[in-house]
């Protein structure tokens, strides 16, 4: 049996704002806006090159309390730079060795060893570490 996550509900204060950002800054695909009556919203998209998808949506959660989900990138220097094209202010690309953090990317470019991180509007941090194409997306 097959078997894959699919959606992660992540709380917003203020969905139009959040779907700017994630569609309009961030670069994911959207796949749904629906409204239920006036208290429900739901906004679905995409990140580029994952089949998982973010629902966007006010609920009983704080917004930013879904803590460490990853976007990974298989060419960290060309998602930061699609990053810094559409003023999401990322930081900068760091190795992470022996749970150090230096400046500058892994110089051997191995999986999971080079990261960066870029921040929305609701506290969300999105850490996106480096992953070779052999691997699958997570």
């Amino acid at each position: 049996m097959e078997r894959k996550l699919e959606l992660v509900i992540v709380p917003v204060s203020d969905v139009d704002r959040a779907k700017a950002f994630y569609i309009e800054q961030a670069g994911s695909d959207l796949l749904v806006d629906h409204r239920a009556g006036d208290d429900v919203r739901v906004v679905q998209s995409t990140p580029p090159g994952t089949a998982c998808s973010l629902a966007l949506m006010r609920n009983d959660e704080a917004p930013g309390s879904v803590p460490g989900p990853h976007r990974v990138a298989f060419d960290i220097d060309a998602r930061r730079a699609q990053l810094v094209e559409r003023e999401t202010d990322p930081g900068e690309i760091y190795p992470f060795e022996s749970g150090t953090q230096v400046s500058g990317p892994d110089p051997e470019r191995g999986a999971h060893r080079s990261f960066f991180s870029f921040g929305d509007s609701n506290g969300y941090g999105w850490p996106v570490p480096e992953v070779k194409r052999s691997e699958p997306a997570q």
